[in-house]
């Protein structure tokens, strides 16, 4: 299943990292694919508040932590450009299906990077 939201399906998931030559595209892809995911399990799930829409982003979030090793072994890292690319795409991701309200520190709470 694809999102449907058609704020999401323009939207370029993780551009600056792809515009950054010090992250491996391939990797960047399976961050972007997260994200995917996120969007499919909130269209599937239709979170009704925001804690059930922290649930959804801390398992998100897991995922991008356990990317951290495959960018080290690239030989990048998800590191402060990284790291502000993936949380604006949190952010747009709770803006989009309707939490413009979520705290953004707390949609990547769960985050070791």
């Amino acid at each position: 299943m694809s999102p449907t939201n058609q704020q999401v399906v323009k939207h370029a998931f993780l551009r600056g990292m792809y515009e950054d030559g010090y992250f491996p595209d391939h990797v960047v892809d399976k961050g972007r694919a997260v994200l995917l995911r996120l969007c499919e399990r909130i269209e599937a799930e239709r979170p009704p508040d925001l804690t059930a829409l922290y649930a959804l982003t801390e398992a998100a979030t897991e995922e991008f932590n356990a990317l951290e090793a495959e960018f080290e072994a690239a030989g990048s890292g998800i590191e402060t450009v990284a790291r502000e690319v993936i949380a604006e795409d949190f952010r747009f991701v709770a803006s989009a299906y309707g939490f413009a309200d979520a705290d953004a520190e707390e949609l990547v709470a769960a985050r070791d990077w």
